[in-house]
Parts: structure tokens; C-alpha cells; sequence
């Protein structure tokens, strides 16, 4: 489960319609206990750093065609991600997922969001229609690599 306040929902809404029309994403930093339990203690936007060469290093992975604007992919920069890890380490927060929004479509997964996905992280997605949030959904990897709804806990 994962465990996230309605201010910190508002900021994933938010940085989504601001991003509209292209796909948003950000970091999930808190802690996770000894269980599945995860909270999250803040929420970082992070540049989207989908390109065309990116596209072409992904390009046959999910065996859709090659994509290359940031309307339908996104992806977090290597050293954006390592920065982000340090600053995390040194205030005792970790990265326990990612979120980004669909523009114009739903806020369930991707067979590429899937094949890129990793087991340990808890997935946001939040569905932006026409500029306006909608949906925002959970998600996490089973032990299949398919993704299943992760229970969201609202907590103020």
C-alpha cells in the first residue's frame, strides 16, 4: 500500500495540467516499513527528458512504433535520477516511485510502461483529458512483471 496526503495528490495534479499536452512525471521520495507498507513523505517533479534519440534506445521494446515526442513517453534523465537518489540519502528519504500522467487517455498502464517498470516502486498515473486531471490510480509490479492496482491510503 501506499500512503500519500491530499496535498501531495493536488501537487501530481497540478504538474500535470501544467505539462498538457505532453506527459509529466516526478518522484515518489519516502520511506517504506518492514511490510509493503510505503509513505510518502514528498513529491518531486522532474523534467520529462523524452527525445528522439531516447526513443530510438527504446525503439522494438513494447513493439509499438517509434515515439519520439513527449505526448506519449516519458522518461527521468540517468543523472537527474542519481542526483535525486543523493539528495534522498543524505535527508533519509528514498525513491518509492514514479508518477506521470497520460494525456488524453486513461490513467491505466502502458505495455511499455509495463516492460520498463521496476518491481520495487509504486506507479502514479493520473489521466488528463483535455488539460483537466481526472483519474490518478496506483499501481505496482506482481511477481509476474504485470501490474496490478496498489491500494492507495489517503492520511492529513
Amino acid at each position: 500500500m501506499l500512503i500519500i496526503t491530499s496535498e501531495q495528490v493536488a501537487k501530481i495534479r497540478n504538474h500535470a495540467e501544467q505539462s498538457y499536452p505532453q506527459e509529466c512525471c516526478g518522484l515518489l521520495m519516502g520511506r517504506q516499513d518492514s511490510g509493503d507498507r510505503k509513505m510518502i513523505m514528498e513529491v518531486w517533479s522532474m523534467e520529462n527528458a523524452w527525445s528522439p534519440v531516447t526513443a530510438e534506445v527504446f525503439q522494438g521494446l513494447d513493439n509499438s512504433p517509434n515515439i519520439t515526442t513527449r505526448q506519449e513517453r516519458f522518461t527521468i534523465a540517468p543523472e537527474a535520477l542519481m542526483k535525486a537518489q543523493k539528495e534522498g540519502r543524505d535527508r533519509h528519504l528514498s525513491i518509492i516511485g514514479i508518477y506521470h500522467s497520460h494525456p488524453d487517455h486513461t490513467a491505466i498502464p502502458s505495455e511499455f510502461d509495463r516492460v520498463c517498470a521496476w518491481s520495487e516502486y509504486s506507479y502514479i498515473i493520473v489521466s488528463v483529458i483535455g488539460g483537466q486531471a481526472t483519474d490518478l490510480l496506483n499501481w505496482c509490479l506482481d511477481t509476474n512483471h504485470q501490474f496490478q492496482a496498489e491500494e492507495l491510503i489517503y492520511r492529513d
